[in-house]
C-alpha cells in the first residue's frame, strides 16, 4: 500500500552540484521517485551523463554548467530552470570540497598552513554556494509560498577535527545558516533543512583498490561498518521534499553510519 504523503512525483527539482558523487546519487533517487531534475555542475561533462541516466528513467533532465559560488551564474541557472520547468518545488545545494591543512605549519610538521586563497575557496564552495542558491531561488519560492530547500553538509557539522578547520567551520556554518533561513522563510510556507552525509566515496571516481581501502577503513572506524552508498542521502532528501516532512524545518539530519556519535 502506498502512502501519498511520501509522493514527490511531478516535482521540479533544482540540484546544484550533481555531476558526480552524492549529488548524482540524489538526482537518481528523485528521478526514480518521479521528479524532473535540473542538474548543475562546474562543467558540462558530469551533468550531461547524469542527465542521460535521468532521461533513461523516463524523467525530464536539464543539464546546466556554472559556478555555484557566483551570483551571475546562479541567477542565470535559476532563470534557465524556471524557463524550462515553469517553477521549482525543491532546491538542493550540494556543492562541496575539502582541504587537509593546519591553520599554520605546526612545529615539526611537514604540511604548510593554509593560504588566504585556501581558506576562502573552502568556505565559498561549502557555505557561500548555499547562500547563492537560496539567494537566487528564494524569491521564487517565497512568491509561491511553498517549497523546500535541502542543503547538503557533512558530519563535520557536529564535530571539529584538527587540520580541517576551514571545511569543518563551513559545515558548521551551513547548519546555522539552515536554522536562520528556516525561521526567516517559515511564515511563507518554505521549509529549509540540511542533510549531513558521512563517508560516501564514489566508485566511479577512484580505482577499485582505493575504493576497497576506504571500505576496509570504514569497517574499523564507522559503527555500521561500511561507507555509505551514493543514493542513501537521496532517500532522506526525497523524504524531506515530500509532504510527509511538512512539519520539519531547520534541522540537520546525519546520514553517516553513526560516525558523528562515536567517541574517539
Amino acid at each position: 500500500m502506498s502512502i501519498p504523503e511520501f509522493d514527490v512525483a511531478g516535482q521540479k527539482v533544482l540540484l546544484v552540484g550533481a555531476g558526480r558523487g552524492i549529488g548524482k546519487g540524489i538526482a537518481m533517487v528523485f528521478a526514480e521517485a518521479g521528479a524532473d531534475v535540473a542538474i548543475t555542475g562546474l562543467t558540462e561533462t558530469g551533468v550531461n551523463q547524469v542527465a542521460k541516466e535521468v532521461r533513461a528513467l523516463g524523467r525530464t533532465a536539464l543539464p546546466l554548467a556554472g559556478d555555484a559560488t557566483k551570483t551571475a551564474d546562479m541567477d542565470r541557472i535559476t532563470e534557465q530552470v524556471l524557463g524550462e520547468f515553469g517553477h521549482i518545488d525543491t532546491l538542493i545545494n550540494c556543492v562541496g570540497d575539502s582541504i587537509h591543512k593546519p591553520v599554520v605549519k605546526l612545529p615539526g610538521g611537514d604540511i604548510e598552513g593554509m593560504t588566504e586563497e585556501d581558506w576562502h575557496h573552502v568556505i565559498d564552495i561549502n557555505l557561500t554556494e548555499a547562500f547563492q542558491g537560496c539567494r537566487a531561488v528564494g524569491p521564487h519560492l517565497l512568491e509561491r509560498r511553498q517549497g523546500c530547500v535541502i542543503n547538503i553538509s557533512g558530519w563535520a557539522s557536529f564535530r571539529g577535527r584538527p587540520e580541517y578547520s576551514a571545511y569543518d567551520a563551513a559545515k558548521a556554518g551551513l547548519m546555522r545558516f539552515t536554522e536562520c533561513l528556516a525561521q526567516e522563510w517559515a511564515p511563507y510556507g518554505v521549509r529549509v533543512n540540511t542533510v549531513a552525509p558521512g563517508s560516501f566515496p564514489d566508485p566511479d571516481q577512484m580505482s577499485a583498490e582505493a575504493y576497497q581501502t576506504r571500505q576496509d577503513t570504514a569497517a574499523k572506524q564507522i559503527p555500521l561498518g561500511r561507507t555509505g552508498k551514493l543514493k542513501e542521502p537521496g532517500y532522506l532528501s526525497v523524504f524531506l521534499a515530500s509532504p510527509a516532512a511538512a512539519y520539519i524545518t531547520g534541522q540537520t539530519w546525519a546520514v553517516d553510519g553513526g560516525i558523528s556519535i562515536k567517541h574517539p
